[in-house]
């Protein structure tokens, strides 16, 4: 009986709520889009793969299109003009985020770059970040760090190719990525099995699912404490496995009398807390917020670019000859890639480049409406979600020939970039929201990428054919492949 009351009070207030921003809503000229179910909205339409659930919507209403997701309305762009307007023309407006129930428990409480509402805290942190974590000059000095580190990488995969068996590739690049974001921002590599059962990259992997799936609680948030879909148990628990691991990091660094150490992320941001000399206001939690960014960030990010790079370039050998012999003209046989190469590889670039237009690495970008707003005529109400459809706008017909297919060649004589100007192409977001760590991560793709491909040939095992490799992908902030990339290296050069 209590429970019948509960759940007759809850569907009350839904209405109720439902119903009064039915009211304030109905002399505004919203965007078109379509109806949906009571209460639910349009939930049930967007399946595992939102992003292309929403392409096809935005083909029937239009690159501006409004839809309810449970009581929450949401604003879906899905065009490089439309996408100019709400990340440039109007930056400002939309430049917050929303606050997700994942944001409260993995980001304590929106504390972190990534998912902080705009405002003065976020302006203070990403300075911050930009300027004391993420300068030219601060990547510049981990360059002998990644070095070594790519060495690591190709000298397994050659041990694979003296054997003759088959690379896991996924897991290759994974690791590196993995080994490469723990000693930038902690200093050292850890211990994998000291994490959690589950591992530490496979719970970063599963934080970034839980922040990007449809959580009831996020669109219906009257229904917010009964956890139906057991989302928020499985964040608490998460949360709890990070904040254990940061906290032995942070009191390991406190604790640290080695003077000498090249002085990580952690190391920098432990120097503002509590200091009266510098602007930066930042708190034990503040620290563990964006430690948490830096490693969900940079590892998965670039991890899912090489492995879909990599993917790419084994299913077009035409592509990768091309490239071996850009590499062979820059580099030469007798030695491996450096950093310093990368500037003198346009043809590297450009394969990047589609690369990441086939594969966003946000496929689909979250704003928050931080006001109520007209665009092109259109009313866009404070508090909506503005959806930024990057893979739809990434593959649009008019925009791109062949969008579907892998053609680096598209970019030459083209001025299109990934940087955040040309909104045809915007994997890493644009205006003030755009990815602070885009030059890092566009740096060790490249490096990673230039080495796989200038010091191995690869084939496929079991004589797979390039056209038979499964292309599924995961839905996340990140879309990684579903399955592992496995294939065979041979050793190419003359060392």
């Amino acid at each position: 009986m209590e429970w019948t009351r509960t759940i007759l009070a809850i569907a009350a207030l839904i209405f109720f709520f439902f119903f009064q921003a039915k009211i304030r809503s109905k002399n505004k000229r919203l965007p078109p889009g379509p109806r949906g179910l009571p209460i639910l909205g349009s939930l049930l339409m967007m399946g595992t793969k939102p992003y292309q659930t929403l392409q096809r919507l935005a083909l029937r209403y239009g690159p501006i299109m409004h839809l309810r997701l449970g009581l929450m309305p949401v604003i879906v762009v899905s065009s490089p003009e439309t996408a100019e307007l709400f990340l440039k023309t109007h930056d400002a407006v939309f430049a917050s985020r929303p606050p997700l129930e994942a944001s409260k428990y993995i980001s304590y409480n929106q504390q972190n770059l990534i998912l902080a509402p705009y405002g003065s805290y976020w302006r203070n942190i990403r300075k911050m970040c930009t300027l004391e974590l993420l300068s030219n000059q601060k990547i510049s000095s981990f360059r002998s760090m990644r070095k070594q580190e790519a060495d690591l990488l190709v000298h397994r995969i050659r041990e694979a190719a003296a054997a003759g068996v088959a690379v896991d590739l996924t897991s290759e690049v994974n690791t590196f990525s993995a080994d490469v974001s723990c000693r930038m921002v902690i200093g050292k590599k850890f211990n994998r099995d000291g994490f959690s059962e589950r591992g530490f990259e496979a719970t970063v992997r599963e934080t970034m699912q839980m922040a990007s799936a449809f959580n009831l609680a996020d669109y219906i948030p009257q229904i917010r404490g009964l956890d139906l879909q057991g989302k928020t148990k499985r964040m608490k628990a998460i949360s709890k496995d990070f904040d254990h691991f940061i906290e032995k990091v942070l009191e390991e660094h406190v604790q640290s009398k080695d003077e000498d150490r090249t002085k990580d992320f952690i190391d920098v941001m432990l120097g503002f807390m509590g200091s009266e000399e510098t602007e930066y206001r930042v708190e034990r939690d503040t620290i563990k917020a964006i430690i948490l960014d830096m490693f969900v960030a940079s590892m998965d990010t670039s991890a899912a670019t090489m492995d879909w790079t990599m993917t790419e370039l084994i299913r077009h050998p035409h592509v990768t000859k091309k490239l071996q012999r850009e590499l062979e003209d820059v580099v030469g046989t007798n030695r491996e890639v450096e950093e310093s190469d990368l500037e003198k590889l346009e043809y590297l670039y450009m394969v990047i480049k589609e690369s990441l237009r086939l594969h966003p690495v946000a496929p689909l970008m979250v704003h928050a409406a931080r006001e109520d707003f007209t665009v092109n005529g259109f009313h866009i109400p404070k508090d909506a979600r503005i959806f930024i459809n990057a893979w739809a706008i990434s593959r649009d017909q008019r925009l791109w020939t062949d969008a579907d297919k892998f053609r680096p060649e598209r970019f030459v004589g083209s001025n299109i970039d990934v940087r955040g100007q040309n909104f045809e192409l915007i994997p890493f977001g644009s205006g003030r929201r755009i990815c602070p760590g885009m030059q890092l991560g566009l740096t060790i793709v490249r490096l990673v990428v230039a080495q796989l491909v200038h010091c191995f040939d690869w084939k496929l095992p079991n004589n797979m054919q390039p056209t038979e490799l499964d292309m599924t992908e995961e839905f996340g902030i990140i879309c990684p492949r579903a399955d592992h990339l496995l294939a065979i290296p041979e050793w190419r050069l003359n060392t």
